[in-house]
């Protein structure tokens, strides 16, 4: 437990700290989370469809009662706590798992120390970001499907919601779910549970998965018209387009710089480690699925093979990944040598990226906005003097960051046409926005431009009746002509 409250006090002290220093919110994603579950109430249409279908809704499910305190919401004070709890959690699922296995309380309190001395992990859990969540729900799912295949797996609820939370978070979890299913399977074969029963069992396991994507595909369906959105929010620039092994690059290069060499390599020389495990050991065989995280590298290579740009953010679980099997390997040494390969594991990651660095690539990629960001206050104080009550259009698929920075100009949500207004924004977006909304704000710039840019430009007359008022950080401000 003392794992768990040096995980939390340690996240409570960078929070603080990033906070402080006003980076907490500074990816734009940060901000657009917060939008998301504050527009379940606060918009022109509220109710269940406006978590939308795009982000897996969990956080947003959490976040949706406390985002709605207006400090809380413009500091993302709620989401940031959020995530602080869900590192704080995830520490004490693997150092738990770990020792309850082998025993080993160094290599449990060298995989919390390697998670929360990473400085990007470290970053990620100080923002809203739905990153931490993921690893709290994945490293939970791991630490109770081990204790359920040693308690014969018979009851699977606990982790089957663990697992099911994990795919409601983010979809790097869809595919670490099918390998612990998978392995989960294995161990029961390896146990002699016969293959029909562990097949049997497993199927009760993912049962409870399988409903909770189903649920969110039926919402997705239902509020987008596709089951599953995979394509229509980015413009498919990445070298990787259509080439696996170029993508694969990416995702290694990405995992060194977020990470060094000194937590992929043992990761590497764990795997094989475990697997030996898996083959000398029936009681300590379920440690394989210390493997299964390692399967969230299948969403970045589809998506950069898909050509999604690439963000050094996608390599982040794969970095837990690497954490979760160097720490599983340790437990697995003889009992003289633990402490020392752990302490020694912890100096090498030390010794090549400092838990503060602000220099950190992660806290760099988080700061790409920045000066947009800037050259949009030129069009926050054009709105602040303006403004006559009437709705603002605005595409939240690309511009929810700056909808949340206008709140510290006194905006809410439901002064906004978005997506999430279902019929109204499709009227508006096929045929005009003029006589539904009194202004309309468009991102020229990022990612070739948002939905609105492009409509303006393939039908001139859309914009009808508006003008150019204001520019500024790739947006540009419409307003309607006075008569």
């Amino acid at each position: 437990m003392f794992v768990a409250a040096g995980a939390l006090a340690i996240g409570l002290v960078a929070a603080w700290h990033y906070t402080a220093i006003d980076l907490a919110l500074s990816h734009y994603d940060a901000r657009a989370h917060l939008v998301v579950a504050r527009r379940v109430f606060d918009s022109l249409m509220p109710g269940w469809q406006q978590i939308g279908g795009v982000w897996l809704p969990l956080p947003h499910v959490l976040n949706m009662l406390p985002v709605q305190v207006d400090a809380w919401y413009r500091t993302g004070a709620s989401g940031i706590a959020i995530s602080v709890l869900s590192m704080a959690v995830g520490v004490w699922a693997l150092a738990t798992l770990i020792q309850r296995v082998t025993g080993s309380l160094a290599a449990g309190v060298a995989g919390g120390a390697l998670l929360m001395a990473n400085p990007n992990l470290l970053y990620l859990q100080s923002t809203p970001m739905t990153e931490p969540v993921l690893f709290g729900a994945t490293l939970l799912a791991l630490a109770l499907t081990a204790r359920w295949l040693d308690d014969g797996a018979t009851n699977a609820r606990a982790p089957g919601l663990a697992l099911a939370a994990a795919c409601m978070t983010r979809y790097e979890a869809w595919p670490v779910t099918a390998a612990v299913v998978a392995l989960a399977c294995a161990v029961l074969i390896r146990r002699n549970a016969g293959m029909i029963g562990a097949i049997r069992a497993c199927a009760r396991l993912a049962a409870y998965p399988a409903i909770a994507i189903a649920l969110f595909a039926a919402n997705s369906r239902w509020t987008t018209g596709a089951w599953v959105v995979t394509g229509g929010f980015f413009v498919a620039e990445n070298e990787a387009l259509g080439r696996p092994a170029v993508a694969w690059e990416q995702i290694r290069e990405g995992v060194y710089l977020l990470s060094g060499t000194a937590t992929v390599w043992p990761a590497y020389a764990g795997a094989a480690a475990l697997a030996l495990a898996f083959c000398l050991s029936r009681r300590r065989a379920v440690l394989v699925l210390a493997i299964a995280p390692a399967a969230s590298l299948i969403l970045p290579l589809y998506a950069y093979a898909e050509g999604h740009p690439f963000r050094i953010r996608y390599g982040a679980p794969l970095v837990v990944a690497c954490v979760v099997i160097a720490a599983a390997a340790i437990a697995l040494l003889p009992r003289r040598v633990r402490a020392g390969a752990a302490a020694a594991a912890v100096i090498a990651a030390l010794a090549q990226q400092a838990p503060f660095d602000r220099s950190a690539p992660l806290i760099v990629e988080a700061q790409r906005d920045a000066a947009n960001q800037r050259g949009r206050a030129r069009v926050t104080r054009y709105l602040e003097q303006h403004y006559d009550g009437r709705i603002v259009m605005m595409s939240m698929g690309s511009l929810a960051h700056y909808m949340h920075d206008l709140s510290h100009a006194g905006f809410r949500i439901r002064e906004f046409l978005h997506e999430g207004n279902g019929e109204i924004w499709e009227f508006a977006f096929r045929l005009g926005p003029r006589g539904l909304a009194g202004w309309v704000a468009v991102e020229e710039r990022a990612e070739g431009g948002d939905a609105l840019f492009h409509r303006a430009q393939q039908n001139p007359a859309w914009l009808q009746g508006f003008e150019r008022v204001a520019e500024g950080g790739g947006v540009a401000l419409y307003r309607t002509v006075a008569r």
